[in-house]
């Protein structure tokens, strides 16, 4: 599957986010090595450092059915990715981040591209 095929299931996807507050929808799409694709959306709160991501809601679920740091191999996100979701998409090591760039471009690049000197991951 394409970087634009998850981006556009992740665009899809972002139609179910809940973002009362903002009203600002995202949503993800994850690829595992095996063919599996998993979507999140963003969820807010009222109070707002309670709120979860899109690319972290399609990790758990990835995460929630068995797959690990590695397993993954590429994400489609409606927007581009806060610097916690950067460090989570080094962390499980996926080859390729494609998502809608400042400049309105969707454009592909890798976990280390967009957090360099990231922290070390787990043994």
């Amino acid at each position: 599957m394409t970087g634009e095929e998850l981006y556009e299931r992740a665009r899809s996807a972002a139609e179910r986010a809940y973002a009362p507050y903002s009203e600002y929808r995202v949503g993800a799409a994850v690829l595992t090595r095996d063919g599996h694709v998993f979507e999140g959306v963003n969820v807010e709160n009222a109070a707002y450092p309670l709120g979860v991501c899109a690319e972290k809601a399609a990790i758990a679920k990835a995460v929630s059915d068995g797959y690990k740091p590695g397993d993954l191999e590429a994400i489609g996100i409606t927007a581009s990715p806060c610097g916690g979701c950067r460090q989570w998409l080094w962390e499980f090591r996926l080859d390729r981040v494609t998502f809608r760039d400042g400049s309105g471009a969707v454009v592909t690049r890798t976990p280390a591209e967009l957090l360099p000197d990231a922290w070390g991951l787990p043994a």
